[in-house]
């Protein structure tokens, strides 16, 4: 295929997916296939499934289109305020995108549902505090109901299960959400259905439970520096209501603070699917396609969708004092473009504009700004990175089959992505797990677009990152039936990973490997594991493992 001429002080645009240079070879951190530096040489074994996935699309995708030019008409043919600085998205060089992955074009895929995970039957809703059981650890339970030895067949050199929570509950026919996990100190705090309850990290006593009047129906893992956050719960129990409520909770102590309702920004606001996000003071809140922010402090409205310039934000993405606005433009294109936001105001100072068709799928990280956009008709995906003034400084592109599950449903409402990892100049991106086959961790140099180096999971198994921090990368090896989960860490230059966290075999192995789309967090020597839905068949389910030394 001839490639498109390149435009003056742009990187080389890459030859197309399957013409790019194979992985690294010895020196980058990358192990040979199969050889698993980390473990004590587990027997090898069908790798788990994940859900039903389609094949990824494979081949070369063409560039998109050219864009307009700076200063263009947007909506109403008010044209740019000429102190805004507006980026140009430059199309050759997205020419080398990244094959998409994981079931289907990313900006409709649902990353909270588990299509093989059963469906509970109608039943009346109660009380849903989780009933739970305890394991110290030390094979001697805790006086609970828990009469299985959660560490019996660990191995030598094998870390411990520290303890694990069960919730009984008699929920409604689609099951109930337990989609919040915090660390916060020595607690860790969990969402189930309408409660927020703390454990400590170490025993899994009960510290506090604080219940909502109706479902919690989104949550944000950030927090502010004091520990507090906001949830969303809704206005009532019926099918029809609503997910508007606002509620600040201080996940310390338990202590609730203010309730609010969220203001309609317009006619259409509908308040489906809202995502939230904190920085700072401000907490925002997106939803199909109008978003707006409010204080964490008082929970006041600070700013929204009804009162912004040019085109409307259809989420405001915010994170460690930083916030991006993903705005529609209602020109005959239905252009997308991306501009910063402050966080108290909502003034931005630059716009990069997207192709025609284009939207922002995922948003992997605000500081470097790292967009996965793609154009759903033509099934073309490329992920970009932006300098802090808004202008194109790579476009990233590898060879794989990368998973896309960051985003919340058929209405986009964009949030920073959990299933990958962004520090400093790196970003480390796992690949579709397939069938019989290790899946990898690649590291793209974000300065060049280019791949630095993969780290394979060895084994038939599958390879994730958590976090990244002080040229660290921290990764969670998922459990197999017969083979506790491994939490590793691995040199942002690469290397050989070293083992931090080796959770036990024997009877633990089966219960961690078991979690469908859990939520997984690594903090101050212990792994924590949780399901973010519950079938709530008035059974006793699985809900929060706990792994440590």
């Amino acid at each position: 295929m001839t490639e498109p001429p390149q435009p003056p002080n742009q990187p080389p645009t890459p030859s197309g997916y399957g013409h790019l240079p194979g992985p690294p070879q010895h020196g980058y951190g990358y192990p040979q296939q199969g050889d698993n530096p980390y473990a004590q040489q587990p027997p090898t074994q069908p790798m788990q499934q994940p859900a039903q996935q389609p094949a990824p699309h494979q081949g070369h995708f063409p560039p998109p289109p050219g864009m307009p030019t700076a200063g263009m008409p947007r909506a109403g043919g008010a044209p740019q305020p000429p102190k805004k600085k507006t980026a140009v998205f430059v199309a050759a060089a997205v020419a080398g995108v990244l094959v998409l992955g994981a079931g289907g074009y990313f900006a409709l895929r649902t990353a909270d549902h588990d299509p093989k995970q059963p469906v509970a039957q109608g039943s009346t809703p109660a009380d849903a505090k989780p009933s739970a059981t305890v394991d110290n650890g030390d094979g001697s339970g805790n006086g609970s109901s828990q009469t299985e030895d959660l560490n019996a067949g660990r191995k030598q050199g094998e870390d411990k299960t520290l303890w694990l929570k069960t919730a009984k509950i008699d929920g409604p026919g689609l099951g109930v959400d337990s989609a919040g996990q915090w660390v916060v100190g020595d607690t860790v705090v969990k969402s189930v259905w309408k409660n927020l309850t703390a454990y400590g990290a170490t025993d899994g006593k009960e510290k506090w439970t604080l219940a909502l009047p109706t479902p919690i129906c989104s949550v944000t893992k950030q927090t502010t520096a004091e520990g507090k956050t906001v949830v969303m719960f809704k206005d009532g129990d019926g099918d029809s209501a609503t997910c508007n409520q606002m509620k600040q909770v201080d996940l310390k102590t338990g202590k609730e603070g203010w309730t609010k309702e969220v203001p309609k920004e317009g006619l259409f606001d509908i308040m489906t699917s809202p995502s939230l996000g904190i920085t700072g003071d401000t907490v925002a809140v997106s939803r199909s396609g109008t978003a707006s922010a409010f204080k964490v402090s008082t929970g006041d409205k600070l700013f929204g969708s009804a009162t912004a310039e040019g085109c409307k934000p259809d989420a405001y993405v915010a994170n460690k004092g930083k916030m991006i606005a993903i705005a529609t433009c209602y020109d005959d294109d239905l252009s997308s473009e991306v501009s910063d936001a402050d966080p108290v105001t909502g003034k931005k100072t630059w716009t990069f504009r997207l192709p025609a068709k284009y939207k922002v799928g995922a948003v992997y990280s605000l500081d470097p700004l790292v967009l996965d956009i793609g154009n759903q008709d033509k099934k073309e995906r490329a992920i970009v990175v932006l300098g802090p003034d808004g202008k194109q400084r790579a476009t990233v592109s590898g060879e794989g089959s990368f998973a896309t599950e960051c985003t919340n449903g058929l209405f986009r409402s964009v949030e920073i992505c959990s299933t990958t990892a962004v520090d400093a100049g790196t970003l480390y991106m796992p690949t579709v797990a397939e069938s019989g086959k290790a899946n990898e961790i690649v590291a793209f140099d974000l300065g060049t677009g280019k791949a630095k180096w993969r780290t394979p999971a060895g084994d038939g198994r599958t390879i994730v990152p958590l976090s990244a921090a002080n040229g660290q990368l921290i990764a969670y090896r998922k459990a197999t039936s017969d083979q506790g989960g491994e939490v590793l860490s691995i040199p942002a230059a690469g290397g050989t990973p070293t083992a931090l966290l080796r959770n036990p075999s024997g009877a633990s192995a089966p219960i961690e490997s078991s979690f469908f789309t859990p939520i997984v967090d690594y903090a101050d020597g212990r792994l924590f594991v949780s399901q973010s839905r519950l079938l709530a068949k008035g059974t006793a389910e699985k809900l929060l493992m706990v792994f440590g030394k």
